[in-house]
């Protein structure tokens, strides 16, 4: 009876065993379950913030596009009215410069007017618009040291040319002069005179640079005078 018993006991511990083994593993399984779903919770989640910081850059990337196109066609429509207005200039100053060509003091007249004023020996081999200028050179108390300098700076600015017209700033003579009627101060006949342009042009040379040669040094640092 004994060793029944003990059987019956052994029997019975092993079923109380086997089931506690099978609870154990549903409850394992329970909890693998349990971690799966927090698992796939937390990886949507993070999808969803993945999803939503590329929406947020995206539009700032769209907004940054949008703003740099609108600085671009801001500054493209500056340089168009600047070009604009350059062009407008630039056609005024070929109209007055028509205008210049036949003023009403010349009679119709298309050369310059004569110039009947001493010619010093020094300044006999020069003829026409730059013998004037020696002429006028000399008789403004400068002496023949300066004429290379004047020469050249009036070469550069005009060619000695009493019809010479800046196209973009409209100035005007033998000494371009900004604006030309500047030049009234020494004569009316200014337009087509060239003595009355070179004595304006030397008195604004003295007044401003002392001698034609300080005129031509700034000329030659900076490219105006």
């Amino acid at each position: 009876m004994t060793a029944v018993g003990l059987l019956v006991l052994g029997l019975t511990g092993g079923i109380y065993l086997g089931q506690d083994r099978e609870v154990q593993r549903q409850s394992t399984e329970a909890r693998l379950v349990v971690q799966v779903q927090v698992d796939d919770m937390q990886l949507l989640k993070q999808r969803q913030a993945e999803h939503a910081a590329a929406r947020a850059w995206q539009r700032k990337a769209e907004g940054a596009a949008a703003e740099k196109a609108a600085a671009q066609t801001k500054a493209a429509a500056g340089k168009a009215r600047q070009l604009e207005q350059k062009v407008v200039q630039q056609k005024k100053a070929a109209e007055e410069a028509k205008k210049a060509e036949k003023p009403a003091s010349s009679g119709g007249k298309s050369g310059p007017d004569a110039y009947n004023g001493p010619i010093p020996s020094s300044c006999k081999e020069f003829s026409g618009t730059r013998g004037i200028g020696c002429s006028l050179m000399v008789q403004e108390g400068f002496k023949m040291d300066q004429w290379p300098c004047l020469d050249k700076l009036w070469k550069k600015e005009s060619g000695w040319n009493y019809k010479a017209r800046n196209p973009s700033s409209g100035a005007y003579g033998v000494a371009q002069a900004l604006p030309g009627e500047k030049m009234a101060s020494e004569g009316a006949d200014w337009r087509t005179n060239p003595a009355t342009q070179i004595k304006w042009g030397l008195g604004y040379i003295k007044g401003r640079y002392d001698t034609p040669c300080g005129a031509w040094g700034h000329s030659q640092d900076t490219g105006w005078y």
